[in-house]
Parts: C-alpha cells; sequence; structure tokens
C-alpha cells in the first residue's frame, strides 16, 4: 500500500466516477469497495463509501462523502500521455463523459475535478537548457486549449504555424 494516496470526495456516485477514471488510460483498476456497514451521512447499509483504485499505477480513493463539495485548481490530476493519439484519445473520453475543456490542457470532469492531459514532449520542451524555445513552447501553450504537439514542436523549433 502506497503512504500517500489521494482521497477525492464525491456525493454518492465515487464508484461511477472510478469507473470512468480506470477506463481512461493502461495499468488502471478497481482494487476494492468498501461498502458502508450502517446508515449513515455517506449512505445507506450496503451502498458504496470507499473505492480504491488506480490511474496509470498511482493509486488514489474515491469517498462518498455524503454532501457535494467543489472541487477547486489550487489541485489537479495530471496525466502524461505518450503521443498525441492519447492526448486527443483521454481528451475526447472527459469530453464525451460530461467534463468540459479549459486552457492550456486543462479541463474539468464531470464532478468538478481538475485534470491536465500534457504530452510527455512538453516537459522536454520546458526543461530545455535552449531557454528561448522553451519559452517559445510555453507560449504556445498558452495559446492552446488541448495541447497539439506539433504545434508546440513547430513553436520550440522557431518554425511558423503551418
Amino acid at each position: 500500500m502506497s503512504k500517500l494516496v489521494p482521497c477525492m470526495w464525491f456525493d454518492g456516485d465515487a464508484e461511477d466516477a472510478a469507473k470512468f477514471y480506470v477506463s481512461l488510460v493502461p495499468n488502471s483498476a478497481i482494487t476494492h469497495v468498501q461498502r458502508n456497514v450502517a446508515d449513515g451521512p455517506s449512505g445507506k447499509e450496503g451502498s458504496v463509501l470507499v473505492v480504491e483504485f488506480t490511474v496509470a499505477g498511482q493509486p488514489l480513493v474515491a469517498l462518498n462523502g455524503g454532501m457535494k463539495m467543489e472541487y477547486t485548481h489550487a489541485i489537479s490530476l495530471m496525466i502524461h500521455c505518450d503521443d498525441q493519439a492519447e492526448v486527443d484519445s483521454v481528451w475526447k473520453a472527459f469530453l464525451a463523459n460530461g467534463g468540459h475543456e479549459e486552457r492550456c490542457g486543462w479541463l474539468r470532469d464531470r464532478w468538478g475535478v481538475a485534470w491536465q492531459i500534457v504530452p510527455k514532449v512538453m516537459f522536454e520542451f520546458l526543461s530545455s537548457p535552449d531557454k528561448a524555445a522553451a519559452a517559445r513552447a510555453m507560449q504556445a501553450m498558452m495559446k492552446m486549449v488541448k495541447l497539439d504537439v506539433e504545434a508546440l514542436r513547430r513553436a520550440f523549433e522557431g518554425k511558423s504555424a503551418a
């Protein structure tokens, strides 16, 4: 068991959220569902209390807390995508499931959780010793909604948008 496991608060639909999250990327699964042992603020006896799951190997917990809580951008979950196809696939899945786009590779899922869908190459660009190239990639990213690997690469390389 991991020593640090983020716990996400839901109002009755923790299991639905966990099922959706594990559908996004490989190496994801629901590992345990704990049901309420008695009626309480989080639901009736036998209803789902806690769902333990992993997304891309990262352990997470979804808790049915008994009331709606709002998520903020103060914490978000980031999915490092291998390529544009994975960015597109994950992005599309969020939108098809009631999510909405924000900017700079961020979106909100239907429960209000903030996610960042980021191609791994973005971190290579931003950590480049070529500060001007890194700055161009950052400036390009700031103008995007969903991140576009080729447009980021062109900006990084100092090439005009084709």
